[in-house]
């Protein structure tokens, strides 16, 4: 599933096309995706501008000139592609393909310059929904979520008080999105493997100065993976389709029987089953 920093490209590959522009037609091929879509999805959309749009999570959030937002979740193969009604030249940076399987398109929004977002979801784990702009915190899906962890809000302290006498490992809390919203599994491993941090020692025990040093490693994990275009691990692409390359930085995720990256360490890197995912980590350096 992607994420935080596969959404944030996302969000920057759409909003080139999407920011301040005028939806003049909107398509929904299929009732549903994983949930049903809104009643009056389409006539709603139909001559709404988007004004801004933002990345809550690992949300989409396009802001509506009317009383809605747009929310939107990729889930594990949502992905969007744009094209330019001449077929050539595309705002931005982003040049479009369309895609091999048309069947698989699901959602399609054109703006008033002829540009068009296609959203494909081979798997349908994806969502869409209109929510109310003044009251989108309120809702189910965002009223329980933790800080941005890029954002001030998330720093040692907020983790010290999150972590106080927790028998979990870090990494489980880390995966929590009340405690700190958008981390998903590869991230956590990467950030705390750079902290030389345990993912199996109860939160509780790890000390404030580890804690201080964790933060800055998940900002800075996260922020490389951002300018690099995310991961993209199996389905996931840039908007533009194209592959992303932070998984050929990767020090700990995915490379299970490969020396430490951490320096000064001889440990060869594990992995665990840990509540159904996989976790990468060394034995010798987190402890």
């Amino acid at each position: 599933m992607p994420e935080l920093p596969e959404v944030e490209t996302v969000r920057g590959g759409l909003a080139p096309v999407l920011e301040g522009r005028r939806l003049a037609r909107v398509e929904a091929r299929r009732p549903d995706l994983r949930f049903p879509l809104p009643e009056n999805f389409v006539q709603f959309l139909t001559g709404a501008t988007i004004v801004k749009l933002e990345r809550r999570a690992k949300y989409l959030l396009a802001r509506l000139d009317r009383e809605d937002t747009l929310v939107m979740h990729l889930g594990m193969s949502g992905r969007f592609e744009i094209a330019h009604a001449e077929g050539e030249a595309r705002p931005g940076h982003f040049h479009y393909a369309p895609d091999p399987d048309p069947k698989h398109a699901h959602i399609v929004f054109e703006t008033e310059d002829g540009t068009r977002v296609t959203y494909y979801d081979p798997r349908r784990f994806g969502y869409m929904a209109l929510v109310n702009t003044a009251t989108l915190y309120l809702h189910p899906w965002f009223a329980g979520l933790g800080p941005e962890p890029l954002s001030d809000a998330f720093d040692a302290a907020h983790l010290k008080a999150a972590f106080a006498g927790r028998k979990q490992g870090p990494k489980t809390l880390l995966l929590d999105q009340r405690i700190v919203a958008g981390l998903g599994n590869i991230y956590v491993c990467e950030a705390l493997n750079r902290a030389r941090i345990s993912p199996f020692k109860p939160a509780g025990k790890v000390s404030g100065p580890r804690l201080a040093k964790l933060v800055p490693e998940i900002k800075a994990v996260l922020q490389e993976a951002i300018a690099a275009g995310g991961s993209t691990l199996r389905d996931f692409a840039q908007t533009d389709g194209a592959l992303g390359y932070f998984q050929h930085r990767f020090r700990t995720y995915d490379r299970e029987g490969q020396p430490c990256c951490n320096a000064g360490c001889p440990g060869i890197i594990d992995r665990e089953v840990q509540a159904g995912r996989s976790t990468f980590f060394c034995p010798v350096c987190q402890t």
